[in-house]
């Protein structure tokens, strides 16, 4: 969550970084209305207190002197005073109620390095690694080559739910499964642990992590229980450490899991709806990290290069890619694609986010550690590495031969 005591404090400037990621300039404006009426009150309210502290110590004198109606004349104004600092502090507490709730739908604030921009075609490439492989023969999607080689069955997908579903059979289910390991060990590598964790999560871990209100539209939800199917391994990652004070973080807390993810893509229609690009449910190997302020940026760079280790491993060509302003997710201070090649779309498609969440999430989960005395804030850190449908994707598409098979990366063998 946004810290309201920076945005009280600084409102101007913050509000202007916070219009670059699109927020809604009414919802600013009733944000300041409410933080002028919180200075109101407050203000009151101490000069009732300041009042109150006053004639109390005058009571007592009075008491002393033996003038017993006077003291009692001002004892009745006190309980007037006591009972208007009550008022106020209601309406404090309303107000600051409100404030809060308004606060958890306004999105992080983007770093200073962060490009300015309007959405995705604002992004700035950072680099490009691996060759485009050129083919002698008419290229096939990976839709195409997956029905002639029964390996992926999307009408069965329609069948057993709707539209946005697919079966993966034979190799196909074997390579997605190859992928899940290769991450994982992979990851291990670099220092993650890894952790299984529940795929359906209640409301105060969605929350936590920024997907609840703002997103709920997005979510699939259990009827009548408070519980919904996570949109990414990130959520119950994250959440590990909500509310909870972590003695030692001298050394960063790095993890890695596995897990199928399910999203509504509300406000997708239209857009990719052929193909494994845009699915209800896909596998992705996510990485967290809880690092200490200070840590952050080192470990947000670690995050990036395990990730792009993973697809040179791979030998699939690929690019990343700082997003701007406009486009950064929710949650996110400052985010790196990255951005692999699709030969039948002769184009680059996002295959991982690496993104760093400053405090955000920790402010809203009460993260924390102990630093000396003090209790502080922790950064959270999470990335795809990677997002499994997408790489099958790739390597299908990167690898297939003139004669409509696949060959297998190297990296790849030993699994299958």
């Amino acid at each position: 969550m946004i810290d309201l005591k920076l945005l009280e404090k600084d409102f101007d400037n913050v509000a202007k970084k916070l219009k670059l990621k699109g927020v809604d300039e009414n919802l600013l404006k009733e944000i300041k209305i409410l933080f002028e009426e919180k200075k109101k009150i407050q203000t009151e309210l101490e000069s009732y207190q300041n009042k109150r502290n006053i004639l109390s110590k005058e009571i007592g004198k009075l008491f002393k002197e033996g003038k017993k109606e006077e003291a009692a004349k001002l004892k009745n104004e006190v309980a007037d005073i006591k009972n208007k600092i009550e008022e106020l502090n209601s309406k404090l507490k309303e107000i600051e109620e409100k404030l809060y709730s308004k606060a958890l739908n306004i999105p992080n604030i983007p770093d200073d390095d962060v490009p300015i921009g309007k959405d995705e075609n604002d992004n700035v490439e950072i680099k490009r690694f691996g060759e485009i492989p050129k083919f002698d023969f008419e290229v096939k999607s990976h839709d195409e080559l997956g029905e002639k080689l029964n390996w992926l069955d999307f009408k069965k997908g329609v069948k057993l739910a709707k539209s946005r579903f697919v079966v993966l059979k034979n190799e196909a289910a074997r390579l997605e499964r190859a992928l899940i390991n290769f991450f994982l060990e992979h990851n291990r590598s670099y220092g993650f642990e890894e952790v299984y964790v529940p795929f359906l999560v209640n409301s105060e871990t969605m929350t936590a992590t920024g997907q609840l209100p703002k997103f709920k539209e997005d979510l699939f939800k259990v009827e009548d229980e408070d519980l919904y199917l996570i949109p990414t391994a990130e959520v119950p990652l994250t959440n590990l450490f909500r509310d909870e004070i972590i003695e030692n973080l001298d050394k960063p807390i790095k993890l890695t899991a596995y897990t199928p993810c399910f999203r509504k893509e509300a406000g997708s229609y239209g857009k990719d709806t052929k193909g494994m690009i845009r699915q209800h449910q896909f596998d992705k190997v996510e990485l967290v990290a809880i690092t200490k302020p200070e840590d952050s940026d080192k470990v947000f760079e670690e995050m990036v290069e395990c990730a792009s280790d993973a697809l040179k491993k791979l030998e699939l060509p690929f690019r990343q890619v700082m997003l701007c302003t406009g486009d950064l997710g929710f949650s996110a201070a400052k985010t790196i694609d990255l951005e692999v090649w699709i030969p039948s779309q002769n184009k680059y498609r996002e295959i991982s986010s690496i993104s760093n969440t400053r405090d955000f999430q920790a402010r809203r989960g009460k993260i924390r550690y102990k630093d000396g005395k003090k209790n502080r804030l922790a950064h959270t850190l999470n990335g795809s590495s990677l997002a499994v449908g997408r790489t099958l994707v790739a390597i299908m598409e990167n690898y297939q031969t003139k004669d409509g098979k696949i060959k297998i990366p190297k990296v790849l063998e030993k699994y299958l």
